[in-house]
């Protein structure tokens, strides 16, 4: 491990407490097609810090989150049981895996918390998340407790209260803990999103592709109304704060 001046105890206690790795500008990321040359960046210079997505041959991206922690992005490859993981600052593969617990049955959103490290995964088809350390190793399956649907369609982490925001269907989106404890009703957004979420816990506001031909990033409160949009195509989005400490 790298020593950057406080220890992973600490950092973890900081990042526990603030809901982020560092203070900075909050960036949005997004993959904007399943074989996109770049992951877009959208924070104070949009489209000048974007990174290549090293995505190769056949890979298809099927969901994409953002690690503060480590400065990654992991990117969630079809069959859905496999993970790229690209180092944003220095524009490289970090490290690909497969993790074999996982069903290769097809992909969907992903999420990180990074005090952890843990990477939340949705499971095909089931109200369910597969639970992994950032390092590919599998956790365990969390079956979601009173779930509005048959299925999960995305996945947010709010860093703040500790807690994960999973979208059923177009609209509701349902609050868990990491033991996949309901901890609320669903809350209706007022727009049809699509296949992925971010979510800013400082702000309260939650990000998601805006379903149909709309080709924009919608930015909700937590009440669910539709506050302001972003002019991008994403079928994965994220968002976080540009991280100056990292520990790998």
């Amino acid at each position: 491990m790298k020593r950057v001046g406080l220890s992973a105890t600490a950092l973890a206690a900081l990042l526990g407490a603030a809901g982020c790795a560092t203070p900075g500008p909050l960036h949005v990321y997004s993959v904007g097609a399943p074989q996109a040359a770049e992951i877009s960046d959208f924070g104070d210079q949009p489209g000048k810090t974007s990174v290549p997505s090293f995505l190769e041959g056949e890979d298809v991206a099927a969901g994409m989150a953002y690690d503060p922690f480590t400065d990654h992005f992991f990117v969630r490859l079809e069959p859905g049981n496999r993970i790229l993981v690209v180092d944003r600052p220095a524009r490289a593969v970090k490290r690909r895996f497969t993790v074999a617990e996982m069903p290769a049955t097809g992909g969907g959103d992903l999420a990180i918390r990074p005090q952890s490290g843990h990477v939340f995964l949705l499971r095909p088809g089931e109200p369910a998340l597969d639970e992994i350390t950032r390092y590919g190793e599998w956790i365990r399956v969390i079956p979601l407790e009173s779930a509005p649907a048959a299925a999960t369609k995305a996945i947010a982490y709010d860093s703040i209260r500790d807690r994960l925001l999973v979208l059923f269907g177009a609209d509701q989106v349902v609050p868990y803990t990491r033991d996949g404890k309901n901890e609320g009703t669903p809350r209706k957004l007022d727009r049809a999103v699509g296949p992925s979420l971010g979510f800013d816990a400082e702000r309260r506001e939650l990000y998601a592709p805006l379903a149909g031909p709309d080709q924009r990033i919608g930015i909700f409160n937590e009440e669910g109304r539709l506050l302001r949009t972003l002019e991008a195509v994403a079928i994965g989005v994220d968002v976080g704060p540009r991280s100056f400490l990292r520990m790998f």
